[in-house]
């Protein structure tokens, strides 16, 4: 079963996540992402890409339900997998635009920072790195990504506080870059996609690695310690009491 839905118009590649009302993430949602990037980036008629969701929700983030089944070893290789992908998008050699016409949450908000711009909906749509408030941590990367985007002090209130932003609080701290009405969102998108996508493809490739290159460096540099510490605040009895309390609808 495919979880991806793609289009290709005009040279902007469309991606997007369709998996149940939520969006949520698992092995086969991340493993789908990571063949079409691959493809994407082979095709020379594809001059960049935008990603989006599916419904109400850009994505919820991790399949919560579906993971309590997993053991510890199970769950390191799913993280590994994921951290794999968004080491992947953010130094993409393409342009990447998220196209947020619904909520981005957690892990979902993680796919939308790894992203060159990120255009959300104005009205109902919330992002957040919210998981602090069910007893979780994030990754290394996660804080490398999203201190790149924001700065530090304002990457520490996101995961301090664990906040839902409305788009317009959002946008005025440099977590998305752009808030439309939502029936705009899309064509905002492939316009800047399309802009990004105009430049030199070898230039643009070169100065994105040149601005992310140490970023990634420093993740690569402190990933795997982090997962292992991840996995332990995951599988703490405190955490675990609260993610048997998270819901998918």
């Amino acid at each position: 079963m495919s979880f991806i839905e793609t289009e290709l118009r005009d040279g902007i590649a469309t991606l997007t996540l369709s998996r149940g009302k939520v969006n949520a993430l698992n092995a086969d949602v991340v493993a789908e992402l990571m063949s079409h990037l691959a493809k994407l980036r082979a095709d020379p008629q594809v001059r960049a890409v935008v990603l989006t969701g599916k419904g109400r929700f850009f994505s919820f983030g991790f399949d919560v339900p579906e993971f309590l089944a997993f053991s510890k070893a199970d769950m390191a290789t799913y993280l590994e997998a994921f951290t794999g992908l968004y080491a992947e998008l953010f130094v993409y050699s393409k342009p990447v635009v998220a196209a947020l016409t619904g909520h981005a949450v957690a892990g979902g908000c993680v796919l939308a920072i790894a992203c060159d711009s990120r255009i959300m909906a104005s009205g109902k749509a919330k992002i957040a790195l919210n998981e602090i408030s069910f007893g979780s941590s994030v990754l290394a990367g996660i804080a490398e990504m999203l201190r790149f985007q924001v700065g530090s002090a304002v990457a520490t209130r996101v995961l301090y506080s664990g906040a839902m932003f409305p788009a317009e609080e959002a946008r005025a701290m440099g977590l998305v870059d752009e808030v439309e009405p939502e029936e705009r969102v899309m064509d905002r998108a492939r316009s800047v996609a399309s802009d990004l996508g105009s430049r030199s493809p070898s230039a643009f490739a070169h100065v994105k690695a040149l601005l992310r290159g140490p970023v990634a460096e420093e993740i690569r540099r402190r990933e795997k310690d982090s997962i292992a510490e991840f996995i332990e605040i995951w599988y703490s009895p405190e955490t675990w009491a609260k993610l048997q309390e998270i819901q998918i609808r």
